[in-house]
C-alpha cells in the first residue's frame, strides 16, 4: 500500500513538472512583467530620494565637505546587503529576498526624514545606509529574470529589466521638486520631502512582488532541475564562492562587472565638478547625466541582443572597447561641453555592455544551486569596488585633473581585456558552459 503511494506521489510530481514545462513560455512572461513593473517602481524610488541626497547631507551637516558622505553611504549600504539578500534568496527563493530589500530600503528612507527632522548627521547616514537595500533588491532582480530564460536568451531577459530602469532614473529626478514642496507643511525639512515619497513608493514595489511574483522564478528552475544537487550544503554562500573560484568564465564575469561599474562611477561622479570648472550650468550638467543615464539602461536590450548573438566574451570585448572610447572622448575634451557629453553617452553604453554580458556569462557558469549566492557576490564586488572608485576619483581630480582620471579609469581595462583573451584562447571546459532549463528544448 505504501509502495503504491509512493508510486502516485511520484507519478503525480512528474506530472506537475511536465504542465509546468508547458506552461513555461507564459510563465517567463509574466515574471518579466512583474520584475520590470517592480524595476520602474524601485528606480523610480532610488532616483527620487538620491536626486537630493547630497543637498539634504549639506543642509543637515552644514559643511559642503560632507555633502559626498550621502551617496557614499547608500553605495557601501547597496554592497553590504547584497550578500545578506543573496543569502535569503539561496535559501528561500527570490521572493522573500526581494521583498526585504524593498522593505529595508522603506525603513532607510523613514529613518532619512526623522534624521532630517531631528538634524542628526550619523542618523542620515544609517539611514542612507539602509536606503541602499532597495538598490540591491533592483540590482538581483536582473537576475531573477534569467532564472528561467533559456540559455540563448538569458542576456535579453537580464537587459528588458535593466532597461525598464531608465522610467524610474529619468522620472525620479523630475519629480524630486513637487515631492520637496508636498511636505512643505509638515514639519518636514524640503529635501527629505523625496524620501518620504521613495519609501512609499518602495512599499507598493514590495507588495508588488510579494503578491505578483508567483511562483517563484527561482524555485521553479530548481523543480525543473532534477538533475542539480539539491542539499543545502550546493546552495550555501560557500557553495557560490566555490563555484565562482572554479569557473573561469564566472571569474571573468565577477572582474567585469567589477571593472565596468567602477570606471562608470569614477568617471560619472567626477563629470559634474569638471563641467562646473568651464563654466556649464546645472541645466547642462542635467542634461549631460540624462545622457548618460540614456546611454546605461535604453539601448540594454540591444545590448542584450548582442550577447546572446555573438556570445558573451564578445559583450564583453565591446564593453571594454566603448569604455575606452569614452575616457578618451571625456579626457581630452577640455573645455568642450559637447565632447564631454558624447565620452558621458559612450560611457554609458560601455556598462550597459558589460553588466548584462557580465551578468549573463555568470549566470552561464555557475551551477544552477549555487547562482543565487554567486550572483550576490558578483553585486557586493561591483558596488564595493565602485565605492572605493568614486572615492578615489575625488583624489585623482583635485591632484591631477580630470584628464589623468580618466587615463587611469582607462587603465583598469587593460586587466579585464587580457583576462578575456586568455579566457576565449583557452578551451572552454563543459561545466563551464550554458545550463538548460529542464523542460525547453535543446537548440
Amino acid at each position: 500500500m505504501r509502495s503504491q503511494w509512493l508510486r502516485v506521489r511520484v507519478v503525480t510530481a512528474l506530472e506537475e513538472r511536465a504542465v509546468a514545462a508547458e506552461r513555461l513560455p507564459a510563465l517567463r512572461r509574466r515574471i518579466s512583467g512583474v520584475l520590470i513593473t517592480t524595476q520602474i517602481l524601485g528606480g523610480l524610488g532610488v532616483a527620487t530620494g538620491i536626486a537630493l541626497a547630497a543637498v539634504l547631507a549639506k543642509q543637515i551637516s552644514g559643511t559642503e565637505s560632507l555633502s559626498g558622505l550621502a551617496p557614499t553611504a547608500t553605495v557601501t549600504g547597496t554592497a553590504l546587503l547584497s550578500m545578506p539578500l543573496a543569502a535569503l534568496m539561496t535559501a528561500r527563493g527570490r521572493r522573500p529576498g526581494l521583498v526585504l530589500g524593498y522593505l529595508v530600503g522603506a525603513v532607510g528612507a523613514g529613518v532619512v526624514v526623522l534624521a532630517a527632522s531631528i538634524g542628526s548627521f550619523p542618523l542620515l547616514l544609517g539611514g542612507m545606509a539602509c536606503f541602499g537595500a532597495a538598490s540591491s533588491a533592483n540590482l538581483q532582480s536582473r537576475f531573477a529574470a534569467a532564472d528561467l530564460a533559456e540559455p540563448e536568451q538569458q542576456a535579453r531577459a537580464i537587459s528588458r529589466v535593466v532597461w525598464a530602469t531608465t522610467i524610474g532614473a529619468v522620472l525620479g529626478p523630475n519629480i524630486a521638486a513637487p515631492a520637496g514642496r508636498s511636505v512643505s507643511g509638515l514639519g518636514i525639512p524640503e529635501a527629505a520631502g523625496p524620501f518620504l515619497w521613495a519609501g512609499g513608493i518602495f512599499l507598493v514595489a514590495a507588495v508588488v512582488v510579494g503578491v505578483l511574483l508567483r511562483p517563484d522564478p527561482l524555485l521553479t528552475a530548481r523543480a525543473l532541475a532534477p538533475e542539480e544537487d539539491r542539499s543545502p550544503a550546493a546552495r550555501s554562500l560557500r557553495a557560490g564562492f566555490a563555484a565562482v573560484a572554479a569557473s573561469r568564465r564566472a571569474r571573468l564575469a565577477l572582474v567585469t562587472v567589477a571593472v565596468v561599474h567602477t570606471v562608470m562611477v569614477s568617471v560619472m561622479a567626477m563629470t559634474p565638478v569638471e563641467l562646473g570648472h568651464h563654466g556649464a550650468s546645472i541645466d547642462l550638467v542635467g542634461l549631460v547625466i540624462s545622457g548618460h543615464i540614456a546611454g546605461m539602461y535604453a539601448f540594454s536590450p540591444l545590448m542584450g541582443r548582442l550577447s546572446d548573438r555573438v556570445g558573451r566574451l564578445s559583450g564583453t570585448g565591446l564593453a571594454v572597447g566603448l569604455l575606452a572610447c569614452a575616457a578618451f572622448l571625456a579626457g581630452t575634451a577640455g573645455g568642450s561641453h559637447g565632447r564631454i557629453a558624447l565620452g558621458l553617452f559612450v560611457l554609458g553604453l560601455g556598462w550597459s555592455a558589460g553588466l548584462v554580458s557580465g551578468s549573463a556569462l555568470l549566470t552561464d557558469s555557475v551551477p544552477q544551486p549555487a547562482r543565487a549566492a554567486a550572483q550576490g557576490l558578483s553585486d557586493l564586488t561591483m558596488n564595493t569596488s565602485a565605492g572605493i572608485g568614486g572615492a578615489v576619483a575625488g583624489l585623482v581630480v583635485a591632484e591631477a585633473g580630470y584628464g589623468r582620471l580618466n587615463l587611469a579609469a582607462a587603465c583598469l581595462l587593460i586587466p579585464l581585456a587580457a583576462l578575456a583573451l586568455f579566457t576565449r584562447s583557452r578551451k572552454t571546459p563543459v561545466s563551464d558552459g550554458p545550463r538548460r532549463v529542464a523542460g525547453t528544448p535543446s537548440r
